[in-house]
């Protein structure tokens, strides 16, 4: 068995620790690799540069989101519109 150490990740790696990073979910370890990997990667700046924007711009909107029974009433307006539509 080999103790090679994985630094180098590929592009979709990245940006899915780049996503974790976001929700404060990725490890020292990932951001270590992700850091590495941003240094030669212009595609993978340029995604993370976008996440971290789009981030920011909806911490400073404040979105609001519909509690749970409001998401069920409209589930059951829009099953019932549709089934209407269809017949």
């Amino acid at each position: 068995m080999s103790t090679k150490i994985k630094v180098v990740i590929p592009c979709d790696e990245a940006n899915h620790v780049c996503d974790k990073t976001q929700y404060k979910d990725a490890t020292l370890w990932e951001k270590i690799k992700l850091n590495i990997h941003l240094i030669y990667c212009r595609a993978c700046r340029k995604y993370t540069k976008n996440n971290t924007k789009l981030t920011k711009e909806i911490k400073k909107s404040k979105v609001e989101c519909l509690d749970k029974k409001c998401k069920e009433s409209m589930k059951k307006d829009l099953e019932h519109a549709i089934s209407e539509y269809s017949n």
